[in-house]
């Protein structure tokens, strides 16, 4: 009887600044390299020109590292997963390019994967020595980042329905631009959790958007964030030196409650009690926490990807790789990129 072949995935992620590589076999991970670019940090954000440069840089060294960490042999990959979009187009475009000559060489597949959707499959990497226990389907998953605030329902692995996202922005440029308005460093997500578990997190009261149904704003929140200090800097100059743990916590506590409002509304209207968070945002201790909290309250089955997967990284991709390979979807060589890319 001939021996069944694993399916082995190299997954690439150039969405953002963050250049990333992974290999998955047969849904297991065995390797998740990531190379970061500090060149951001002092621009207060990304700046697309040099994440793309960056991007460059970094792409055969961390593939490299990625194959060589997983002990996989280029000759032993049945295909090769990337990230199609959303994004930044410049970043994209180093690792859409780089994978289709990565294919063309290694005489293997290609596989597009939507970014948002690798962030979801997160939920679904299998680690070694670790209990693996991946949501049930039908399930409802609060996919919060930098760039997205969205409610999925996810019905299969490669059958994903929003049902509700930001109009404007998302839950963690709320978080970046406040902390920024603080003088935090960027990313500024980080910094506000960690202040936050030293501060009064009812001290500070902020506006909370009134949208109907299960979408989401923030972009009223910032302007209140702004006005708000604007006012008391006016007042007293060290008004945010003097109170920052208290802002930071009355801050996520807001935003924190925006988010579970409506996901709360949507396990209730859709009787689903199967309940998932996956991208960065899904990292903060806060957020962390009140979704525990509330899935005790409701007798929800809460599933919380390992932080790792949380942000950008080529693991996600590569599992969504993994799940589209098996149903037989592939891309072609005449494929592009596209920073606006829908579920």
């Amino acid at each position: 009887m001939k021996e069944k072949r694993q399916v082995v995935i190299l997954g690439i992620e150039s969405s953002c600044d963050d250049t990333s590589a992974a290999v998955v076999s047969d849904g297991r991970i065995l390797s998740n390299c990531i190379a970061g670019q500090k060149v951001h940090e002092a621009y207060g954000g990304v700046v697309p020109e040099l994440a793309s440069r960056a991007h460059q840089q970094n792409i055969i060294p961390v593939v490299d590292q990625a194959l060589k960490a997983a002990g996989v042999d280029a000759s032993s990959l049945s295909a090769v997963a990337f990230t199609r979009g959303p994004g930044l187009l410049g970043s994209l475009l180093v690792g859409v390019s780089f994978s289709k000559g990565f294919a063309l060489a290694s005489g293997i597949p290609l596989i597009e994967v939507n970014h948002l959707a690798g962030h979801v499959l997160a939920l679904f990497i299998e680690e070694e020595g670790k209990s693996f226990q991946p949501p049930a389907f039908p399930f409802l998953c609060l996919l919060v980042s930098g760039g997205n605030s969205q409610i999925i329902r996810v019905n299969d692995y490669l059958d994903m329905q929003v049902i509700g996202q930001s109009i404007d922005d998302a839950a963690g440029e709320a978080f970046d631009k406040c902390a920024n308005l603080m003088g935090l460093p960027y990313p500024g997500g980080p910094h506000i959790d960690a202040l936050a578990k030293k501060g009064r997190s009812e001290r500070f009261v902020f506006s909370k958007p009134q949208v109907p149904g299960l979408d989401y704003s923030f972009s009223g929140l910032k302007t209140s964030f702004l006005y708000f200090l604007r006012d008391n800097l006016k007042k007293n100059p060290q008004f945010v030196e003097q109170n920052k743990a208290d802002l930071a916590a009355s801050l996520q506590r807001t935003i924190i409650e925006n988010l579970l409002d409506k996901l709360e509304e949507a396990a209730r209207q859709t009787g689903t009690r199967e309940i998932a968070v996956a991208g960065g945002v899904s990292a903060n201790s806060g957020l962390r926490t009140a979704l525990q909290d509330l899935a005790a309250t409701h007798s929800w089955n809460l599933h919380i990807p390992s932080i790792e997967f949380t942000t950008d990284n080529a693991a996600m991709i590569a599992i969504a790789g993994y799940y589209k390979y098996l149903n037989n979807e592939f891309a072609d060589q005449k494929t592009v990129p596209f920073s606006r890319f829908r579920i």
